[in-house]
């Protein structure tokens, strides 16, 4: 993962000779030489302790890219050696160390925000911007697919709850910022396919249920060979004057009700949003560069771990729900 935050640094415009990176740590330290030479970053240290790092080389940003189970302690870390920290998603691997997070962001007066990435792209922006118009009149449903048959190999195929936890915050963050609303409560099943090259939890189905009596529903497999859909899903958005369909790439249809006769009726194609700001489109270089406007601003970034604690919240809850097969309220 890291590297895709070094290409967006090396590659992006709007981050050109914004960042210096001074160091890089890993547990494997030919791990971290490699990444060195790959980047050509040989005036960045590389070693194995952060604690020593961080207290050598006295950065301004910790960038956070290690596997969730790790990463309390090293924002806690970061944290204490007064850097701003942009973390990896899911922000935390409970809602409990998670909480820990916002706290200690807070009280050291440090920025924190959550490279959510996928919110970053010009299809979710321009739904947001949709929905917001009013054109599909009061949003009531959101409807999500997503289906891919990803073999990771490495850590993910061993992880509990492996696509809600460390995929499907993507779309539950997504269906948040769409609709601009806060989730509430969820009933949520989990399983995991017969013929799953996963250890547990590689599909899931959920009912959300947001602020203002909007229902969301989440389906969702990461052990589905045949007819991958986009990373980013495939969406039908219901108001109660159309319906928004996108798949999750470049085809978006939108039509609304045009006259109140008829058993099904007349419709008229209604244009989709443009993108608010291009700039914001980037993925990654989006995200780090919103990042560093907020610092240098002294404004909350969009995904701060404050605000983005509420999809992680999702998250877990939909674990719990699955656990116990009931529905959990949702509680960041």
């Amino acid at each position: 993962m890291a590297k895709g935050w070094l290409r967006a640094l090396h590659e992006a415009p709007e981050l050109t000779g914004r960042v210096e990176v001074v160091g890089l740590v890993d547990l494997d330290l030919a791990a971290a030489a490699r990444i060195q030479q790959e980047f050509n970053l040989g005036s960045a240290a590389t070693g194995a302790d952060l604690e020593e790092m961080l207290t050598t080389a006295r950065p301004d940003l910790l960038f956070d890219v290690v596997v969730p189970s790790a990463r309390r302690d090293v924002v806690l870390t970061g944290l204490g050696h007064r850097c701003h920290v942009l973390t990896e998603k899911p922000m935390a691997a409970s809602i409990e160390e998670a909480r820990q997070i916002v706290a200690a962001a807070r009280s050291a007066g440090r920025v924190h925000a959550v490279i959510q990435n996928r919110r970053f792209i010009e299809g979710v922006r321009r739904i947001r911007a949709t929905v917001a118009s009013g054109v599909l009149g009061d949003l009531t449903a959101l409807h999500a697919d997503f289906f891919i048959g990803a073999h990771f190999g490495g850590f993910r195929e061993q992880m509990q709850n492996v696509l809600l936890v460390d995929m499907a915050i993507h779309t539950l963050d997504a269906a948040r910022f769409m609709a601009g609303l806060d989730p509430v409560a969820v009933y949520a099943q989990e399983y995991n396919p017969r013929g799953s090259w996963y250890a547990h939890g590689a599909a899931a189905n959920a009912i959300f249920e947001f602020s203002g009596d909007v229902i969301f529903t989440y389906r969702g497999s990461w052990a589905a060979e045949g007819a991958n859909t986009s990373w980013e899903s495939s969406w039908r958005i219901i108001g109660t004057k159309g319906t928004l369909l996108w798949d999750g790439a470049d085809r978006f249809e939108a039509r609304v009700v045009a006259g109140d006769s008829g058993f099904f009726r007349p419709l008229q194609d209604v244009a989709v949003a443009p993108v608010p700001d291009p700039a914001q489109t980037h993925g990654h270089a989006s995200v780090i560069a919103e990042f560093l406007a907020a610092i240098e601003t002294g404004r909350t970034p969009e995904t701060a771990g404050a605000d983005n604690i509420k999809s992680l919240a999702m998250v877990f809850a939909a674990v719990e729900s699955a656990r116990t097969r009931r529905r959990v309220l949702i509680a960041a």
